[in-house]
């Protein structure tokens, strides 16, 4: 997953006089540990909403709590579900909570966990009994801290995998979820680990991956840094270690260790993350770093080089004799109380577990084989049909409008539409397509590594009014040709959106040599070329003018 190195020699490190002066959220997670808010929601609720001084409000987000849009006092939930494991009691408990306490709005989101909507203030803390009471979690969900580790959906169940890799998720899970120590780094940190041999879990965009390898007959795993996306994208960059598995959460702990005590580092959380370290001091600083806080020297090792990413959707046999694993389409992630715990009940029913994948799916596992198809139409009676086409399971939308305040465009009111109109004009010749749609710069949805990934801005239209528009990117992707996006048209009207992108699927689907997929084909041609495809003027970068 390396790029070519950015290693530059760090700045001097500030005191904390100055993270204290630079940085108004260091001051916050000073003046009072966030995780101890929510004992307090007793006395806030007493104050009332409007009363709730905004460092309280910025504290929640430690439980996994975000304002709903508009910010009148209802908040999104965040559910950690470690690699998106959930019992049915589990689900069938979140569900309830949805239409108990909000609207029966959920959502599934892209690290693998289940989001609620339009839960009040007053409500909070009868939502976090229920949630104990189904020994679910939601701290770190939010916030300066460890957020949902994420791993292969089908862990433990054969599909070709490496080795089992649950346990180490759940000891990591256990460690750091809600660790006092680790609730004060200087920014959200990602974690995924996974010996899926297909690496579905996307390991070049988190700030740590753990890679599943066997060494001369070991399980453990290879180790990348510096992944993220956002405003300012990096694909992680392999440290050249081999970790035993019994040795990996100490590890996780060391590559925390080495960022959260540089002080650097905190100065600007515009500059806070971890893939900002590892572009100063390259992952061989950090292997230097950690060797030196374990007191010992790390395994050298190179990793082969990633297979194709795949999405475990549709019908697998599992290596368990008998029982399989179903691959279920929730276009968008969108998703009821009520639906959710159908899904639940179907589950017991069956004896079966339940997973959420990053793509905003879930899966059924250890079903009978002899009841697949008695699962197949009662999902489908539930609302999620595994007879659509495979764009509806790539499709991925962030939350977006009509809740994220960061949003400025419609996400999976846009996307949805948009998926509509292709499957009526290319049907299943674009089901591999993977399209991404997000409402704002931080990219959840993960526009940057799409086939068509899209980013909602604005637009003046033709009478001066402005008007919601997207930035359309190519040339991202994961796996062997793993890359980082790039724009090829800007502040596309949303009303003009679909003609550009069919334009550039025609175009692919008439010009493509034998199975090339569709980033190999906008590789191959120029922005120019796209531009006469897609009928717009490209945009031009500085590196065009410079060129």
């Amino acid at each position: 997953m390396a790029t070519e190195s950015r290693k530059r020699p760090p700045a001097p490190e500030p005191d904390w006089e100055l993270v204290y002066k630079r940085n108004p959220v260091e001051r916050i997670k000073r003046d009072k540990s966030p995780l101890g808010i929510r004992e307090e929601l007793p006395a806030l609720i007493a104050l009332g909403y409007e009363s709730v001084p905004e460092e309280d409000i910025v504290r929640l987000q430690w439980w996994g709590l975000y304002h709903d849009k508009p910010k009148i006092g209802r908040f999104m939930l965040r559910i950690k579900l470690p690699a998106g494991e959930v019992s049915p009691s589990q689900l069938r408990a979140i569900g309830e909570v949805s239409e108990k306490h909000g609207r029966g709005d959920a959502e599934l989101a892209t690290r693998q966990n289940v989001q609620l909507h339009w839960l009040e203030l007053a409500s909070l803390p009868d939502v976090f009994a229920d949630l104990d009471a189904a020994d679910l979690n939601t701290a770190g969900g939010c916030g300066d801290t460890v957020r949902n580790i994420t791993g292969c959906p089908v862990a433990g169940l054969g599909h070709g995998e490496l080795f089992d890799a649950s346990d180490v998720v759940r000891q990591a899970a256990g460690f750091f979820y809600g660790n006092p120590d680790y609730v004060d780094l200087p920014r959200k940190h990602k974690i995924t680990i996974s010996a899926c041999a297909h690496q579905c879990n996307a390991p070049e965009i988190n700030c740590i991956a753990l890679i599943g390898q066997i060494v001369d007959g070991r399980e453990g795993f290879s180790v990348s840094v510096g992944g993220g996306l956002s405003s300012v994208p990096r694909l992680a960059r392999d440290m050249g270690v081999f970790v035993p598995k019994d040795e990996a959460v100490e590890v996780l702990a060391a590559i925390l260790d080495a960022w959260k005590t540089d002080l650097r580092y905190r100065v600007s959380r515009v500059k806070a993350r971890l893939k900002f370290m590892i572009d100063d001091i390259g992952p061989e600083g950090m292997r230097e770093r950690v060797e030196k806080l374990l007191g010992r020297t790390l395994e050298a090792f190179t990793p082969p080089p990633a297979p194709r990413p795949i999405d475990h959707m549709g019908i697998t046999p599992q290596s368990q004799p008998g029982l399989t694993t179903i691959g279920v389409p929730v276009h968008l992630g969108l998703i009821s109380g009520r639906q959710l715990q159908q899904v639940a009940d179907l589950a017991d029913s069956l004896g079966a577990g339940l997973r959420i994948t990053r793509q905003q799916n879930f899966l059924l596992v250890d079903v009978p084989a002899e009841r697949v198809e008695h699962t197949i139409a009662r999902v489908e009676e539930i609302g999620f049909s595994l007879r659509v086409n495979k764009l509806r399971a790539n499709g991925i939308a962030c939350t977006g409008e009509p809740h994220c305040n960061f949003s400025v465009a419609e996400t999976k009111g846009r996307l949805g539409p948009l998926i509509d109109k292709l499957e009526e004009r290319f049907g299943d010749s674009i089901g591999d397509l993977r399209l991404q749609l997000d409402g704002c710069p931080h990219a959840c949805a993960q526009h940057w590594i799409a086939d068509l990934g899209f980013q909602g801005t604005t637009a003046r239209d033709e009478s001066g009014a402005r008007r919601q528009a997207y930035d359309i990117f190519v040339r991202g992707g994961l796996g062997p040709d793993a890359a980082i996006g790039r724009p090829l048209f800007r502040r596309i009207l949303s009303a003009e959106l679909d003609a550009p992108v069919q334009g550039l699927i025609q175009g692919w689907l008439d010009g493509r040599t034998d199975g090339e997929t569709f980033k190999a084909f906008c590789d191959r041609k120029t922005d120019d070329e796209l531009g006469v495809l897609a009928g717009v003027e490209p945009a031009r970068s500085r590196r065009d003018d410079d060129e």
